[in-house]
């Protein structure tokens, strides 16, 4: 069977939105035209790929594997044709993406000034993504946290930065100046593993509700700053490493030349970089002591 890339479209349209009228508006087509293209498609497959109700719409096992599996085929192929198209005009671009908190515009600025013709973009990265934009090509360059799969990646390390509990205000340890992982025992950890995975500003939002907590980078904590949430810093917990990224092989000479001034950029940086990480950890600790 030949895969029909516009009902793969259609099928992720309707597997995020979990409905038939918002997927259709989302794609500028009929619920009718979309509901029989579903139809057709799960026939060719042999199966059903959604479980459908007058009140919901949900994936399959069946369903849950094509998604997990469409989303990266219809990300290689837009990436591929984007690619195709830049080349027929002669365009250089390059796509830096970048974990939550970590900073990229000291290396682009340093870029831009050499290489004044290549556009450049950013790419904020989910934290459940890790490596796969450098994967299927929606990212040329990443700045990452560990842990994450660096087989086929050069990796040149930037660092290390300890982790804080984000807790809401009326939280009972909220008071508490530090805290070290045994007070955490028990405690509902929004990390995805168990529930689902949760966008930074989801986590937020449940935490500032009282629905659990998150053990999150200095750095964001940082970037996230809210009169609802503390942050506070857990005296026992391993410190997580960030690295800047790039595929190994055959990449285009703009993308060595960026990976080469921005690792020069950030050793510059790296002075004194461990103090002013100290000092931005104490500096959210700010709740009056309790213990």
């Amino acid at each position: 069977m030949d895969l029909d890339l516009r009902k793969l479209r259609y099928f992720v349209a309707v597997a995020e939105h979990r409905h038939f009228g918002r997927a259709a508006q989302a794609l500028f087509i009929a619920q009718p035209v979309l509901s029989r293209q579903i139809r057709a498609f799960e026939q060719e497959l042999g199966g059903p790929l959604f479980t459908r109700s007058t009140r919901s719409v949900e994936l399959t096992a069946a369903g849950q594997q094509l998604y997990d599996e469409a989303s990266r085929i219809t990300t290689v192929v837009d990436v591929a044709l984007r690619r195709v198209r830049e080349a027929q005009r002669g365009e250089e671009r390059l796509v830096v993406g970048f974990s939550p908190g970590l900073h990229v515009s000291d290396a682009i600025r340093a870029f831009t000034a050499s290489r004044p013709k290549v556009e450049v973009d950013v790419l904020p990265l989910r934290w459940w993504e890790r490596d796969a934009p450098l994967r299927d090509g929606r990212a040329h360059v990443g700045y990452l946290r560990r842990p994450f799969d660096d087989s086929g990646l050069r990796t040149v390390p930037i660092g290390h930065e300890t982790k804080v509990a984000c807790l809401s205000v009326t939280h009972p340890l909220a008071n508490r100046r530090t805290l070290t992982s045994a007070d955490l025992d028990g405690e509902p950890i929004l990390d995805g593993r168990t529930r689902r995975m949760y966008s930074l500003e989801e986590k937020f939002e449940l935490i500032a509700s009282g629905q659990g907590i998150a053990l999150v980078p200095v750095s964001v904590a940082g970037s996230y700053s809210r009169p609802d949430l503390v942050y506070l810093t857990v005296t026992d917990a391993l410190p997580v490493e960030a690295c800047l990224v790039v595929p190994e092989g055959n990449c285009p000479a703009h993308v060595r030349d960026f990976f080469d001034i921005a690792t020069a950029t950030l050793r510059r940086r790296s002075d004194g970089s461990e103090g002013q990480e100290k000092a931005r950890a104490a500096s959210l600790t700010h709740a009056p002591s309790a213990d």
